[in-house]
Order: C-alpha cells, then structure tokens, then sequence
C-alpha cells in the first residue's frame, strides 16, 4: 500500500473524556435522580435517630435533675406526687434476663427448622412449612400475650415445680415463694416462641443462598448430609445466623404488650426465674405512662434511654462480630 492510499483512510475518532457530555448516555438522569433519592434517605434516617436520641437525652437530664434517689440502684422510684416509676438496674435486669432465656430457646430450634425447611424436608412439604413460619411472623403481639397468659401460664405450673424439685439446686430454677406462673422463665419463654418465626424465616433465606457448586462437591467426595451442612451451609450462613439473631433479640428487647399482660411485676431482682414478679423497659413504660405526672413521664423515657443505649450496644456488638467473622464462601464467583 502506497503513501497515497494510506492518506485517503480515516483517521481514529479522537478520545472522549470520562466527564464530557458526550459519554452522558439517557440513564444519567436516573442515576442523579437515584443517587439523590438513595443518599436522602440515609441521611433523613441518621437525623431521625439522633432528633430521638436528643430527645430521649433532654427529658432523662430533666428526670435526672429533679430525682431524689438514686437513678441506677433503687428498686423504686417514686417521687412525690407521682405513681411508682421503678429503678433502672430493676428494669435493665429484667429485659436483659427475659431476652437471654428467650434466645437461647429459640436460636437453636429456629437454626433446626431453617435447616430442615431448606436442606431436609421434601418440596411438597417445604413450602407449607415455610409458608406457615411466614404466618406466625405475622401474628400481632397482643394474641401472643392473651394466648401465654390463658394457656401458657397455667400450664407451666407443673413444669415450674419439676424444674424446682430436680434442678433447685442450680438456684436460678429454685422457688423461694409460691404462686402461679407469671415469672421471667415464663416471659422468656414466650418471647422465644415470638422471635421464633424472625429468626426462622431469615436463617432459612441465609441457608437457601449457600452455593450448590460446594454442597454438590462435598456429596461427591462422600461427605453424609450432617457432614455438608456443617462444613459447607453452616460456614457460609454464619453471619446471617447472627443478623437473623439481632433481629430476634432487638424485638426481645422491646416487647410491650405481651409481657404487661404476662408478667406479674414486682420492685426486686432476684435471680430465681421461677418466683412470681419481674419487670421489663417496655412493659413498665406502658403500664405507668398513661397515670404519671410530668416528672414520672420524664422518668419513664429515662428507662426508655437505657433501652434505646443497650439496642445500640446490642447491634453494634452484632456488627462487629460478623466483620471480624465474614468469610470468602464463593458465593460471588
């Protein structure tokens, strides 16, 4: 090919800069629009958690300032004029205690049955079984409430007695004081039955997302069924098990109205579960609101702080651990 040839060919299209109008393609527009949208809504939801959290703060400094007790260790504060407004340590112990005994019932049973819905039961019976947690996660909590107050609390009277007689010597299962049923194991226990279908139902999402590429490997070089569950679906699932297990103990932590209707409160901590008596943040907030003056509605949101602080330190803790623990499962690949 001659020099003259070679001039008659077209030149490359010069470069286009990454920022030039000429690479703005139609969806720029949308991006803007959804980036916009996107980083409106986070910030429009740090400022509502810290306008609660300033509020929260301004009313306990107002409680704080005119309480002539002492806010963290009496077991009752009651100051003038205004009904019974109960101790903080009173309360944090009760809704600390009540969600332990609820998680540690219902994370094991919740991981069995995730695990048997996805990994064990045939298809025709997977999907009722998944569609029947579904429901229960649906059920508002004051039908959780009137059914552990009408059912469940009488019938745990013989249960209290059998853990009293064979396990008294524990002291956390020993009944210093008679009574029916309305105790922190029993609140614990219904909790645990509440946050059941939470945990379920994002467990079993979690374990449904292992790679099959692993399973199918691990069955091919003879592992048993137990075997590919504990060393391919369990690995991966772990940080969603402790996500689906926040979400359980955050609605723990909170529960109100079945509780109140549960629970028997009393004005002590004690650490035998099975005596009558109790107290929680929100079931004491509900049951004292309505009949308090300005100072003990201060003192309640007070109790409400603490809660608002230990939901942090609780998902902060959580999020912390699945950092540290987060693994390359191939999920990606």
């Amino acid at each position: 090919m001659d020099i003259a040839t070679r001039s008659k060919e077209p030149s490359p299209p010069p470069a286009v800069p990454l920022d030039s109008p000429a690479r703005r393609g139609p969806g720029r527009a949308g991006d803007k629009i959804f980036l916009g949208l996107s980083r409106g809504s986070g910030i429009t939801l740090l400022v509502i958690m810290a306008a609660i959290a300033a509020f929260l703060t301004y009313r306990t400094v107002l409680a704080i300032s005119k309480d002539e007790g002492n806010f963290l260790t009496t077991s009752e504060w009651n100051p003038a004029g205004s009904p019974p407004v109960f101790g903080i340590a009173v309360l944090a112990y009760g809704t600390i205690v009540s969600s332990i005994i609820a998680m540690i019932i219902a994370v094991p049973v919740a991981i069995g049955i995730a695990l048997f819905i996805s990994h064990y039961a045939p298809r025709k019976l997977a999907g009722p079984l998944g569609y029947i947690v579904d429901l229960l996660a649906a059920v508002p909590s004051i039908i959780y409430g009137l059914w552990g107050a009408v059912f469940l609390v009488p019938y745990l009277g013989g249960l209290n007695e059998w853990l009293d007689e064979f396990f008294g010597w524990t002291y956390i299962f020993e009944r210093t004081s008679e009574g029916i049923a309305r105790n922190m194991f029993t609140v614990g226990i219904l909790l645990a039955i509440m946050i059941l279908p939470i945990i379920t139902n994002v467990t079993r999402e979690v374990f449904l997302q292992a790679p099959k590429a692993q399973e199918e490997a691990a069955l091919a070089l003879g592992a048993t069924r137990w075997e590919v569950i504990r060393m391919a679906v369990l690995p991966f699932g772990r940080s969603g098990i402790i996500s689906a297990s926040m979400l359980g103990l955050g609605r723990a932590l909170g529960e109100t109205m079945a509780v109140a209707v549960v629970l028997s409160p009393s004005f002590v901590i004690s650490g035998h579960l099975l005596d009558p008596g109790g107290g929680t943040f929100a079931q004491n907030i509900a049951a004292k609101f309505n009949e308090a003056d300005q100072f003990g509605r201060d003192a309640l949101i007070a109790s409400g702080l603490v809660l608002f602080l230990i939901t942090l330190l609780v998902n902060g803790a959580a999020r912390m651990i699945i950092a540290r623990r987060k693994e390359y499962s191939g999920a990606n690949a």
